[in-house]
């Protein structure tokens, strides 16, 4: 599978910096059934996993 775009997504960077965004809101509807974003989260060790996690509220 080729890399993923995540850690560099122009929508994550919206919800960054303005989660209420519609584009923001968009993204955070998105991650939860994007295989691309499952695959990004495979790749990253425990402790970024677990920041990230941390960091966007996941489950």
């Amino acid at each position: 599978m080729a890399e993923t775009n995540c850690p560099n997504c122009s929508l994550r960077a919206k919800y960054d910096k303005n989660p209420r965004s519609l584009s923001g809101r968009f993204w955070r509807w998105h991650i939860r059934w994007c295989p691309g974003w499952r695959a990004y989260m495979k790749s990253l060790g425990d402790e970024d996993r677990a920041r990230i996690k941390t960091q966007y509220q996941i489950k």
